[in-house]
């Protein structure tokens, strides 16, 4: 995914109120920008790091940036959630997924089990259908090491119960993890923060429930899917 126009590079000042980022620009302006991420970004929402922005394509929203990456360590982080989603879809198509080509076609959003949709639904005539559900990763506690989830998620334990019914009937059911940092290169669940996803991700794999964890390459210009990394149970 390619950023047009050009990231504007800022510092942090703060992130509040879950959806807001004060952020002055490396021209000294002050600005609001609208932050992506619902999650508690530990680590990541230090004053003073160093952060890139993305100004709104529509002129008419009341703030006038997007916070894209914030630079960690001397690493760069994707912190927009809905970025793996657009950077899955343009990697599946460029056959960049290996464990997830051979389909025929590809849809997004598409409605399934309670109420609930699936990032991406592939399908072939001669294939099970396969649900794959894509979260985006910018937890790390341990140098290398990425880690989901950040905080409890109710929400992600329903869509693993939602994927292993999926699978209890037949069809393929994947968890993608995206790790939107470059200094990882293996991914494990954060058993101790939410024990609950952890216990449901157990049994929906028992089910046939399969993980992937893939890295991007990340800079100012664009963000894209890497390579596979290892999961570490």
């Amino acid at each position: 995914m390619k950023f047009e126009p050009p990231l504007l590079e800022g510092r942090l000042v703060q992130r509040y109120k879950r959806f807001f980022a004060d952020i002055e620009l490396i021209d000294g302006s002050p600005i609001t920008a609208h932050c992506a991420n619902t999650g508690s970004m530990a680590g990541l929402r230090t004053p003073g790091n160093r952060v890139w922005v993305e100004p709104a394509h529509n002129p008419n929203r009341k703030l006038k940036y997007d916070w894209r990456i914030v630079e960690v360590d001397d690493a760069l982080v994707g912190i927009h959630t809905a970025i793996p989603n657009t950077i899955v879809d343009e990697a599946l198509k460029a056959n960049q997924i290996p464990e997830l080509s051979g389909y025929e076609t590809l849809r997004r959003e598409v409605k399934y089990g309670q109420n609930s949709r699936i990032d991406f639904l592939l399908e072939s005539k001669n294939k099970p259908p396969c649900y794959v559900e894509v979260k985006s990763i910018t937890f790390s506690r341990i140098q290398g090491l990425a880690e989901f989830p950040d905080s409890p998620t109710a929400r992600g334990t329903k869509h693993l119960r939602e994927l292993k019914s999926m699978a209890e009937n037949g069809a393929r059911a994947v968890m993608l993890y995206v790790i939107q940092r470059e200094d990882c290169a293996r991914f494990s669940i954060a058993k101790d923060v939410d024990p609950e996803y952890e216990m449901t991700r157990k049994q929906a794999r028992i089910s046939g429930l399969e993980s992937l964890a893939y890295a991007c390459k990340i800079d100012p210009t664009e963000i894209s899917i890497a390579g596979r990394v290892p999961i570490i149970d």
